[in-house]
Protein backbone atom coordinates (compact mmCIF):
# COMPACT_ATOMS: atom_id res chain seq x y z
CA UNK A 1 0.00 0.00 0.00
CA UNK A 2 1.17 3.50 -0.45
CA UNK A 3 0.36 6.99 0.97
CA UNK A 4 -1.90 7.82 -1.79
CA UNK A 5 -5.52 6.55 -1.10
CA UNK A 6 -7.20 6.74 -4.65
CA UNK A 7 -10.36 6.41 -5.59
CA UNK A 8 -11.11 4.24 -8.87
CA UNK A 9 -12.75 7.19 -10.92
CA UNK A 10 -12.04 10.59 -11.26
CA UNK A 11 -14.30 12.11 -8.68
CA UNK A 12 -14.68 15.84 -10.94
CA UNK A 13 -15.34 16.58 -14.06
CA UNK A 14 -12.40 19.04 -13.96
CA UNK A 15 -9.81 16.52 -13.90
CA UNK A 16 -9.44 13.83 -16.54
CA UNK A 17 -6.67 12.65 -16.46
CA UNK A 18 -5.61 11.53 -12.59
CA UNK A 19 -7.61 10.53 -9.62
CA UNK A 20 -8.51 11.76 -6.61
CA UNK A 21 -5.71 11.01 -3.91
CA UNK A 22 -4.08 12.86 -1.70
CA UNK A 23 -0.66 13.57 -2.96
CA UNK A 24 -1.13 15.38 -5.36
CA UNK A 25 -1.81 19.23 -5.02
CA UNK A 26 -4.63 20.74 -7.01
CA UNK A 27 -1.77 22.92 -9.21
CA UNK A 28 0.34 19.57 -9.60
CA UNK A 29 -3.37 18.08 -10.89
CA UNK A 30 -4.33 20.78 -13.21
CA UNK A 31 -0.97 21.02 -14.59
CA UNK A 32 -0.65 17.17 -15.49
CA UNK A 33 -4.42 17.90 -16.99
CA UNK A 34 -3.00 21.06 -18.59
CA UNK A 35 0.33 19.64 -20.24
CA UNK A 36 0.49 15.73 -19.81
CA UNK A 37 3.46 15.34 -18.04
CA UNK A 38 4.46 16.20 -14.07
CA UNK A 39 8.08 16.67 -13.01
CA UNK A 40 8.89 15.47 -9.74
CA UNK A 41 12.27 16.49 -8.32
CA UNK A 42 14.58 13.91 -6.47
CA UNK A 43 12.21 11.21 -6.22
CA UNK A 44 15.10 8.29 -6.70
CA UNK A 45 17.70 8.31 -4.28
CA UNK A 46 21.64 8.36 -5.26
CA UNK A 47 21.79 5.05 -3.71
CA UNK A 48 19.17 3.04 -6.12
CA UNK A 49 20.41 4.77 -8.94
CA UNK A 50 23.86 3.44 -8.41
CA UNK A 51 22.92 -0.22 -7.57
CA UNK A 52 21.07 0.40 -11.07
CA UNK A 53 23.73 1.53 -12.91
CA UNK A 54 25.97 -1.83 -11.65
CA UNK A 55 23.65 -4.00 -12.76
CA UNK A 56 23.39 -2.02 -16.43
CA UNK A 57 27.62 -2.42 -16.27
CA UNK A 58 27.03 -6.14 -15.21
CA UNK A 59 24.43 -6.79 -17.96
CA UNK A 60 26.55 -5.15 -20.36
CA UNK A 61 29.59 -7.58 -19.42
CA UNK A 62 27.21 -10.31 -19.47
CA UNK A 63 28.01 -11.28 -16.42
CA UNK A 64 24.38 -11.36 -15.87
CA UNK A 65 21.63 -12.26 -18.50
CA UNK A 66 17.97 -11.14 -17.90
CA UNK A 67 15.79 -13.79 -19.46
CA UNK A 68 13.71 -11.82 -22.36
CA UNK A 69 15.82 -8.92 -21.78
CA UNK A 70 16.44 -6.93 -25.27
CA UNK A 71 20.07 -6.09 -25.07
CA UNK A 72 19.96 -3.27 -27.75
CA UNK A 73 23.30 -2.66 -29.55
CA UNK A 74 25.11 0.32 -31.75
CA UNK A 75 26.22 -2.69 -34.07
CA UNK A 76 28.69 0.00 -35.64
CA UNK A 77 30.71 -0.06 -32.63
CA UNK A 78 30.65 -3.56 -31.44
CA UNK A 79 33.57 -4.77 -33.27
CA UNK A 80 35.45 -1.93 -31.92
CA UNK A 81 34.57 -2.51 -28.29
CA UNK A 82 32.98 -5.78 -27.91
CA UNK A 83 30.10 -5.49 -25.60
CA UNK A 84 30.35 -2.55 -23.10
CA UNK A 85 28.75 0.41 -22.00
CA UNK A 86 30.38 1.86 -25.08
CA UNK A 87 28.18 -0.60 -27.05
CA UNK A 88 24.85 -1.24 -25.45
CA UNK A 89 22.23 1.59 -25.72
CA UNK A 90 19.49 0.29 -23.94
CA UNK A 91 18.31 -2.53 -21.99
CA UNK A 92 14.20 -3.07 -22.55
CA UNK A 93 12.19 -5.70 -21.18
CA UNK A 94 13.64 -5.94 -17.52
CA UNK A 95 10.98 -7.49 -15.80
CA UNK A 96 12.73 -10.35 -14.80
CA UNK A 97 15.87 -8.88 -13.97
CA UNK A 98 14.62 -8.42 -10.14
CA UNK A 99 17.44 -5.86 -9.11
CA UNK A 100 16.82 -3.60 -11.83
CA UNK A 101 12.59 -4.43 -11.50
CA UNK A 102 13.01 -2.85 -8.01
CA UNK A 103 13.18 0.42 -10.17
CA UNK A 104 9.25 -0.77 -10.80
CA UNK A 105 8.30 -1.51 -7.26
CA UNK A 106 9.71 1.51 -5.36
CA UNK A 107 6.90 3.16 -3.25
CA UNK A 108 8.09 6.39 -3.75
CA UNK A 109 7.64 6.03 -7.39
CA UNK A 110 4.48 3.86 -6.76
CA UNK A 111 2.37 6.56 -4.75
CA UNK A 112 2.81 8.64 -7.28
CA UNK A 113 1.64 6.30 -10.55
CA UNK A 114 -1.30 5.13 -7.93
CA UNK A 115 -2.69 8.76 -8.62
CA UNK A 116 -2.76 8.06 -12.17
CA UNK A 117 -3.92 4.08 -12.02
CA UNK A 118 -5.34 3.64 -9.18
CA UNK A 119 -4.59 1.24 -6.75
CA UNK A 120 -4.31 -2.09 -8.97
CA UNK A 121 -0.89 -1.42 -10.91
CA UNK A 122 0.54 -3.79 -13.61
CA UNK A 123 4.61 -2.71 -14.68
CA UNK A 124 3.99 -3.01 -18.54
CA UNK A 125 6.80 -1.65 -20.31
CA UNK A 126 10.62 -1.73 -18.65
CA UNK A 127 13.82 -0.18 -20.02
CA UNK A 128 16.91 1.45 -18.85
CA UNK A 129 18.27 3.24 -21.64
CA UNK A 130 22.22 4.49 -22.24
CA UNK A 131 22.28 7.37 -24.75
CA UNK A 132 25.63 7.25 -26.36
CA UNK A 133 27.53 9.85 -27.67
CA UNK A 134 26.14 11.13 -31.21
CA UNK A 135 26.96 14.13 -32.66
CA UNK A 136 27.71 13.06 -36.18
CA UNK A 137 25.32 9.95 -37.17
CA UNK A 138 22.67 11.03 -34.73
CA UNK A 139 21.46 7.45 -34.46
CA UNK A 140 19.69 8.01 -30.98
CA UNK A 141 18.11 10.67 -32.12
CA UNK A 142 14.46 9.41 -31.30
CA UNK A 143 11.94 11.40 -33.38
CA UNK A 144 8.86 12.38 -31.42
CA UNK A 145 6.21 10.29 -30.73
CA UNK A 146 3.16 8.84 -28.81
CA UNK A 147 3.88 5.96 -26.73
CA UNK A 148 0.13 4.32 -26.81
CA UNK A 149 1.27 3.34 -30.85
CA UNK A 150 3.36 0.68 -28.99
CA UNK A 151 0.43 -0.26 -26.63
CA UNK A 152 -2.29 -2.81 -27.26
CA UNK A 153 -4.50 -1.39 -24.45
CA UNK A 154 -6.98 0.88 -22.84
CA UNK A 155 -8.12 3.15 -21.72
CA UNK A 156 -5.01 5.93 -22.15
CA UNK A 157 -5.43 7.99 -19.19
CA UNK A 158 -5.19 4.83 -16.93
CA UNK A 159 -1.82 4.53 -18.19
CA UNK A 160 1.56 5.91 -17.26
CA UNK A 161 5.33 6.43 -17.57
CA UNK A 162 7.45 7.27 -14.93
CA UNK A 163 11.01 8.07 -16.31
CA UNK A 164 13.99 8.83 -14.25
CA UNK A 165 17.07 10.40 -14.98
CA UNK A 166 20.30 8.52 -13.29
CA UNK A 167 22.31 11.76 -13.96
CA UNK A 168 21.59 15.38 -15.13
CA UNK A 169 19.92 15.53 -18.42
CA UNK A 170 20.11 18.30 -20.67
CA UNK A 171 20.11 19.60 -24.07
CA UNK A 172 23.72 18.88 -24.80
CA UNK A 173 23.35 15.49 -23.46
CA UNK A 174 20.13 14.73 -25.13
CA UNK A 175 17.40 15.08 -22.57
CA UNK A 176 13.63 14.25 -22.95
CA UNK A 177 11.52 16.71 -25.64
CA UNK A 178 8.09 17.51 -24.76
CA UNK A 179 4.90 18.89 -26.84
CA UNK A 180 2.46 20.36 -23.59
CA UNK A 181 -1.37 19.25 -23.89
CA UNK A 182 -0.56 16.97 -27.12
CA UNK A 183 -2.08 14.49 -24.75
CA UNK A 184 -5.47 15.77 -25.15
CA UNK A 185 -5.22 14.66 -29.25
CA UNK A 186 -5.92 10.73 -30.94
CA UNK A 187 -3.21 8.47 -31.16
CA UNK A 188 -1.61 9.86 -34.60
CA UNK A 189 -0.03 7.49 -37.42
CA UNK A 190 3.45 6.62 -37.06
CA UNK A 191 6.25 4.81 -38.57
CA UNK A 192 10.21 5.27 -39.35
CA UNK A 193 11.18 8.86 -40.48
CA UNK A 194 12.93 9.58 -43.67
CA UNK A 195 16.50 10.19 -42.37
CA UNK A 196 18.17 7.57 -44.42
CA UNK A 197 20.49 5.28 -42.09
CA UNK A 198 19.53 7.43 -38.88
CA UNK A 199 16.71 5.18 -37.35
CA UNK A 200 16.79 1.94 -34.94
CA UNK A 201 15.17 -0.85 -34.95
CA UNK A 202 11.32 0.19 -33.47
CA UNK A 203 11.80 3.51 -33.15
CA UNK A 204 8.92 5.01 -34.86
CA UNK A 205 7.99 8.27 -35.11
CA UNK A 206 4.83 11.02 -35.81
CA UNK A 207 4.51 10.95 -40.03
CA UNK A 208 2.44 14.16 -39.49
CA UNK A 209 4.56 16.40 -36.93
CA UNK A 210 3.34 19.82 -36.38
CA UNK A 211 6.21 21.94 -35.96
CA UNK A 212 4.64 24.89 -34.68
CA UNK A 213 3.59 23.37 -31.62
CA UNK A 214 5.77 24.53 -28.84
CA UNK A 215 8.63 22.23 -27.52
CA UNK A 216 9.48 22.02 -24.00
CA UNK A 217 13.32 20.79 -23.33
CA UNK A 218 13.18 19.32 -19.99
CA UNK A 219 15.85 19.93 -18.05
CA UNK A 220 16.52 17.28 -15.29
CA UNK A 221 18.63 16.78 -12.47
CA UNK A 222 19.71 12.80 -11.35
CA UNK A 223 16.76 11.38 -9.33
CA UNK A 224 14.68 13.36 -10.93
CA UNK A 225 11.30 11.69 -12.28
CA UNK A 226 9.06 12.40 -14.87
CA UNK A 227 5.00 11.19 -15.07
CA UNK A 228 3.83 11.57 -18.30
CA UNK A 229 0.62 10.74 -20.46
CA UNK A 230 1.35 7.80 -23.26
CA UNK A 231 -0.66 10.72 -25.75
CA UNK A 232 2.42 12.94 -25.55
CA UNK A 233 4.62 14.15 -28.07
CA UNK A 234 7.67 13.36 -26.79
CA UNK A 235 11.23 12.71 -28.53
CA UNK A 236 15.12 13.28 -27.32
CA UNK A 237 17.87 14.61 -28.76
CA UNK A 238 21.09 13.67 -30.12
CA UNK A 239 24.09 13.48 -27.39
CA UNK A 240 26.62 15.85 -28.00
CA UNK A 241 28.84 15.03 -25.07
CA UNK A 242 31.03 12.73 -24.98
CA UNK A 243 29.45 10.84 -21.95
CA UNK A 244 26.53 8.71 -21.54
CA UNK A 245 22.71 9.78 -20.65
CA UNK A 246 21.36 7.04 -18.80
CA UNK A 247 17.82 6.48 -17.73
CA UNK A 248 15.80 4.11 -16.58
CA UNK A 249 11.86 3.84 -17.05
CA UNK A 250 8.76 1.94 -16.65
CA UNK A 251 5.36 2.05 -18.28
CA UNK A 252 2.86 1.18 -15.72
CA UNK A 253 -0.59 0.75 -16.23
CA UNK A 254 -4.09 -0.10 -14.46
CA UNK A 255 -4.52 -3.62 -14.14
CA UNK A 256 -8.30 -2.71 -14.86
CA UNK A 257 -7.29 -1.79 -18.44
CA UNK A 258 -7.93 -4.05 -21.14
CA UNK A 259 -6.59 -5.45 -24.67
CA UNK A 260 -7.86 -3.77 -27.88
CA UNK A 261 -7.23 -5.65 -31.31
CA UNK A 262 -5.00 -3.65 -32.86
CA UNK A 263 -6.02 -4.76 -36.85
CA UNK A 264 -7.61 -2.16 -39.11
CA UNK A 265 -5.43 0.90 -37.46
CA UNK A 266 -2.90 2.35 -37.35
CA UNK A 267 -0.80 0.26 -34.87
CA UNK A 268 -1.48 -2.80 -37.41
CA UNK A 269 2.08 -2.39 -39.13
CA UNK A 270 4.10 -2.50 -35.48
CA UNK A 271 2.59 -5.52 -34.55
CA UNK A 272 3.55 -7.73 -37.64
CA UNK A 273 6.90 -6.25 -37.49
CA UNK A 274 7.18 -6.59 -33.45
CA UNK A 275 5.51 -10.66 -33.77
CA UNK A 276 7.97 -10.95 -36.61
CA UNK A 277 10.77 -9.90 -34.39
CA UNK A 278 9.82 -11.97 -31.04
CA UNK A 279 9.62 -15.18 -33.55
CA UNK A 280 12.92 -14.76 -35.14
CA UNK A 281 14.37 -14.21 -31.14
CA UNK A 282 12.66 -17.26 -30.06
CA UNK A 283 12.57 -19.22 -32.97
CA UNK A 284 8.51 -19.26 -32.57
CA UNK A 285 5.89 -20.37 -34.95
CA UNK A 286 2.76 -18.50 -33.89
CA UNK A 287 3.08 -15.46 -31.52
CA UNK A 288 0.43 -13.32 -30.92
CA UNK A 289 0.73 -9.05 -29.73
CA UNK A 290 -1.24 -9.64 -26.48
CA UNK A 291 1.27 -12.72 -25.90
CA UNK A 292 3.79 -10.05 -26.22
CA UNK A 293 2.59 -8.14 -23.22
CA UNK A 294 1.65 -10.98 -21.01
CA UNK A 295 5.19 -12.02 -20.81
CA UNK A 296 6.49 -8.11 -20.44
CA UNK A 297 3.91 -7.51 -17.32
CA UNK A 298 4.09 -7.70 -13.86
CA UNK A 299 1.79 -7.30 -11.07
CA UNK A 300 3.55 -4.73 -8.29
CA UNK A 301 0.47 -3.51 -6.49
CA UNK A 302 -3.31 -4.82 -5.88
CA UNK A 303 -4.40 -7.32 -7.95
CA UNK A 304 -4.05 -8.37 -11.92
CA UNK A 305 -7.41 -8.03 -12.97
CA UNK A 306 -7.30 -7.70 -16.89
CA UNK A 307 -3.94 -7.34 -18.12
Amino acid sequence: PTSAQVSVVPHSERFCYTLDNDLLTPEQRQFYEDNGYLLIKKLVSDEDIERFRKEFLRICKREVNPPGAMIMKDESLRSQFGQSEKVVNKVQDFQEDEELFRYCTLPEVLKYVECFTGPNIMAMHTMLINKLPDSDRQTFLHPMHQDLHYFPFRPASRIVCAWTAMERADQDNGCLVVQPGTHKTTLKPHGYPSWEGKTNKLFHGLLDEDKKTPKVHLVMEKGDTVFFHPLLFHGSGINKTTGFRKSISCHFASSECYYIDVKNTSQEHLEKELEEMVRKKYNATSVELKDIWNFRARLVQGERINL
